[in-house]
């Protein structure tokens, strides 16, 4: 049996890649209250000059054995604070969260790759920690990671009907016959999950199609989530983690996707 890590990961000149999302779960701050939102801004205004406030974020844990929502609130919650970029990227805030989105705007934004991804993530939570340490808030005990690809493939690129969902996606095809009685579906929906190596947690995979709201375009959109932790819970065993999350992201992109839209579609270098 071949040993993958030892492979070079698969990449592409165009890859679909729509959002990346890095981000960390960890024991609730109960000191952070509102008024330190406004402060952190200060920290972030200059590059990130809009904010928003949006619903909390249950906890969803993954265990050995399943995904489970922790569903206890012990206080009242406080809000989820967005700090917006012109660009698109987005950090999140609450109590127990930090995330950070990169987003393509516009068709001509060139995704930048994990390492430039991951590095942002990376040095705005260092920021978010010393903003801890300076008001003597508490520090981040890490609970679970995760990581987000959400990758957009419209109608025209390799497809043109719900029925052509094999050609992007060679696993799922739904049989034609003609005495079928049900007809074409008019909505797609399908999910699934499998373990991380080492108890790290699980990958899951949502495909659906959609409309896009600008121009009415149909599209599929795959997302593909990594969360858990690894043997190491403390911060020193972050990178570890993201990285084997990435793995895992893009070689499962690859097993799920068709190749030959991979190599004439999206430019598949290796």
């Amino acid at each position: 049996m071949t040993n993958l890590s030892s492979l070079a990961l698969p990449d592409y000149k165009n890859p679909p890649v729509n959002e990346v999302v890095c981000g960390i779960l960890f024991e609730t701050i109960k000191q952070f209250l509102v008024p330190h939102f406004g402060l952190l801004w200060e920290k972030f205004r200059a590059e990130y000059p809009r904010c928003r406030h949006v619903d909390p974020l249950l906890p969803v844990i993954e265990s050995s054995t399943r995904t489970q929502a922790d569903t206890m609130i012990s206080e009242v919650p406080l809000p989820r604070i967005w700090f917006l970029h012109d660009d698109g990227r987005i950090i999140q805030v609450q109590r127990d969260r930090f995330h950070h989105n990169w987003r393509k705007l516009k068709p001509t934004d060139e995704y930048p790759r994990y390492r430039t991804v991951f590095q942002m993530f990376r040095i705005h939570f260092d920021t978010f920690q010393k903003f801890l340490e300076e008001h003597r808030l508490g520090r981040i005990i890490p609970r679970q990671y995760e990581m987000t690809y959400v990758n957009i493939i419209p109608q025209g690129e390799g497809w043109e009907t719900e029925e052509d969902m094999h050609k992007v996606f060679p696993d799922f095809i739904w049989g034609s016959k003609k005495d079928r009685f049900l007809p074409n579906p008019a909505g797609i929906n399908w999910q699934t999950n499998v373990t991380l190596p080492n108890g790290a947690g699980r990958l899951h995979m949502n495909i659906q199609n959609a409309v896009r709201t600008a121009d009415k375009h149909r599209l599929f959109r795959l997302e593909i989530t990594a969360r858990g932790i690894g043997n190491d819970t403390s911060l020193n065993g972050m990178q570890d983690w993201f990285d084997l999350a990435h793995e895992w992201i893009v070689r499962g992109f690859a097993d799920i996707t068709d190749t030959q839209i991979q190599k004439n579609v999206w430019g598949r270098i290796q």
